[in-house]
């Protein structure tokens, strides 16, 4: 049984969805016990023109749902279609540190607690720590388990959320190991979501 309510983020990849991207963001923001709190709009894939495109029709679905969207990557692209939130993989963050006051949300991936730390100091919203379990998107990349997770958690007092081989089966477990853990990403269960 889930010990705590922890913050659902849905991490997209249109190349797991069974029908169109917009179809299963849908489908996610009608689901009953997981429904995400936040999505982020993650096709790193796309050059940034298709990102673009797709954003702007991601972001207007996502406000009929009432569902928080932001983008990932692509910093021009959230200025802009005026998106007050975007996720930055670390090394992309620190090569845009210096002018990224405008975003009022803004979200780091951390891999150890050095760049948790270093991150927390430079004013970040919150934190993805991964990956925790093994995943299909880090193929034969060992995880970092929940010893890593609990680590990052205790060192740093922004929100984290754990990142990486995610299910709502997982996250009694995940508490356990970390309780000061803030929330889940999960991309494989929300993008492969069927209507039930």
């Amino acid at each position: 049984m889930e010990q705590k309510s922890l913050v659902k983020v849905a991490v997209t990849n249109r190349r797991l969805c069974e029908s169109s991207l917009g179809e299963q963001i849908a489908r996610l923001a009608n689901e009953k016990v997981h429904r995400p709190d936040l999505l982020i709009l993650r096709e790193k894939d796309l050059p940034e023109n298709e990102y673009e495109a797709l954003a702007r029709e991601v972001l207007s679905l996502c406000e009929d749902l009432n569902l928080r969207c932001i983008l990932h990557t692509y910093v021009e692209t959230a200025r802009r279609l005026r998106v007050d939130g975007i996720h930055l993989p670390f090394s992309l963050w620190r090569k845009h540190l210096e002018e990224l006051s405008d975003f009022s949300f803004l979200g780091v991936s951390v891999h150890s607690v050095e760049e948790a730390r270093f991150a927390q100091e430079h004013g970040v919203s919150y934190l993805t720590a991964g990956h925790i379990f093994a995943t299909d998107c880090k193929k034969g990349a060992p995880p970092r388990g929940l010893n890593f997770l609990k680590e990052v958690c205790e060192s740093v007092y922004v929100p984290v959320y754990a990142i990486g081989g995610i299910t709502p089966q997982r996250i009694p477990e995940i508490v356990q190991g970390c309780p000061s853990i803030a929330g889940v990403c999960m991309m494989s269960y929300y993008m492969k979501l069927s209507i039930r």
